[in-house]
């Protein structure tokens, strides 16, 4: 599995989103995704299912060290000391020690920012978490996080898919060192699937349009994608596009799909995001 290099951080270039899986299903589907090669498990307080990932990862048999970690506080919990309980709880959960990356899952504007930068930092610190990190963080606010910390933040996740240009947030994100992870990075197919420039490379590689556009994600510096599925056959294809690469004419016409703006998760508490142009 290649992995995105990032301010002394090793994260897998594609990992198992776990967003709204719950239970055994979800144990059942971590377990069976480690045993194709997946390294990259994504979980959150707030997905209420830190648990079943865990025990997925201890029903797979893959050492704990050999897969990277992801888990998020959520934004009511980002004050100083809440910050550092809902981490203590998430390990409890998760059964572990640490995690690889803790997140800030979205800013939360009734509470300032330095305190949460500040604890984020006290529980990477106290060996709580490897790497820290925040996510749905436009420009501006990765700026002032960034200057905020004093370790260095490895990774803004965002929504990233063909439908949706991040270049703003992207050149933000390589400027300081780190990855930006991408959620959603299929944009739901459908409408996507179907557009000539991934349907095209499709037929050109052999490859499924899911394939495609992961594929162009990865092929980005910098780029992590957490694909989310509940069908185990996807899973294995959602890893196998290591043995191809686009042309960067074909990267240029996935691309350009970005002028849609097409946001899929624009909330009541998102911020303000970055423009286009």
């Amino acid at each position: 599995m290649h992995s995105v290099m990032v301010n002394g951080a090793a994260i897998p270039a594609i990992g198992l989103g776990t967003w709204t899986l719950k239970g055994e299903a979800c144990s059942e589907l971590v377990a069976h995704a480690l045993s194709l090669g997946y390294r990259h498990l994504d979980t959150a307080a707030v997905y209420d299912n830190e648990g079943a990932v865990g025990e997925g990862l201890r029903f797979s048999g893959v050492p704990r060290d050999n897969v990277f970690i992801t888990t998020k506080v959520w934004s009511t919990d980002i004050a100083p000391g809440d910050l550092e309980r809902s981490a203590e709880a998430s390990l409890q959960r998760l059964g572990l020690d640490t995690v690889d990356l803790l997140l800030i899952h979205w800013p939360n504007p009734a509470i300032p920012l330095a305190g949460s930068i500040k604890a984020l930092n006290a529980v990477r610190n106290s060996g709580m978490a490897r790497h820290i990190g925040v996510s749905n963080f436009p420009t501006g606010m990765l700026a002032e996080a960034v200057r905020l910390s004093d370790a260095p933040l490895v990774a803004n996740q965002v929504e990233y898919h063909p439908f949706l240009d991040q270049t703003k947030v992207h050149a933000a994100c390589r400027a300081a060192g780190m990855a930006m992870v991408a959620y959603c990075p299929l944009g739901r197919g459908g409408a996507l699937f179907e557009e000539a420039a991934v349907g095209d490379a499709a037929k050109r590689h052999s490859k499924s349009p899911a394939q495609i556009v992961l594929r162009w994600q990865v092929q980005q510096e910098g780029v992590v994608a957490i694909p989310r599925t509940e069908c185990k056959e996807r899973l294995a294809e959602n890893i196998d596009l290591f043995d191809l690469e686009l042309s960067e004419e074909e990267m240029a016409a996935i691309s350009r799909l970005g002028s849609r703006n097409y946001r899929i998760c624009d909330l009541d508490y998102s911020p303000k995001w970055d423009t286009l142009g």
